[in-house]
């Protein structure tokens, strides 16, 4: 006789796989933190400094582009600019995900905060509701607190090895970069404008000022929506 499986069964595991999904993908993304505590050290920040870009900003992509910028000798102003452009696509996380949560007005501050690539991947990718929440919330609150540990060691411990750059660890910023960045690039059309940026960037690094090239390459990415947009 074959046993039938209780509906809350089947539910508890499937809770149980988010639950699993979701600190896997924290834990695993939340051990970068510990390069950018490094990168950051490696730039002249401070270890209070970085651990309140981790606290307050909290998205790797913006904070590495804003210690690279600072490292290379740029303008903090334009550094931070630079960062605040690369962080704006999770505004547009947060339209999706605000009608795919429906949270509550109260909690919607505090949960805005944990919108990023990690976080938004781990809801949409949910049947239902209730597990995109229960995923939503999973990813945010483990990578937040590993995220913002590791920077807090890594800070530290390059603070206590003096200089970074005699060690190899300054390649660590713009090696997890890029390893958050290459997952992105899924269509043609984004690996064109990720390509254009790169030669935009590196081309005007001998021209510009420290700090610019990157605001330059951001221009990659209308420039190659239009040149679509002509085609078709």
């Amino acid at each position: 006789m074959v046993r039938q499986e209780s509906p809350g069964g089947a539910g508890e595991r499937a809770r149980a796989a988010v639950v699993r999904d979701a600190l896997g993908v924290g834990v695993a993304v939340g051990l970068s933190g510990f390069a950018f505590g490094v990168t950051a050290a490696g730039a002249g920040i401070s270890v209070l400094q970085a651990c309140v870009l981790s606290l307050l900003v909290f998205t790797g992509a913006s904070q590495f582009a804003l210690v690279g910028a600072v490292a290379a000798g740029g303008n903090p102003f334009t550094a931070a600019a630079g960062a605040f452009f690369l962080g704006t696509r999770n505004a547009f996380y947060g339209l999706r995900l605000s009608q795919l949560l429906a949270l509550p007005k109260a909690l919607r501050p505090f949960a805005a905060h944990w919108v990023i690539d990690e976080t938004t991947a781990v809801a949409l990718a949910q049947p239902d509701r209730r597990s995109a929440r229960l995923g939503f919330t999973v990813t945010g609150l483990s990578l937040y607190l590993l995220w913002n540990l590791t920077t807090l060691l890594g800070a530290l411990g390059a603070e206590a090895l003096g200089d970074t750059s005699a060690w190899g660890l300054d390649a660590a910023g713009p090696a997890v970069f890029l390893a958050l960045l290459a997952p992105m690039l899924k269509t043609a059309t984004e690996r064109a404008v990720a390509a254009l940026a790169l030669v935009l960037g590196l081309g005007l690094l001998p021209v510009l000022p420290a700090g610019l090239p990157v605001l330059v390459a951001a221009l990659a990415a209308p420039a190659v929506l239009w040149l679509k947009g002509r085609r078709s």
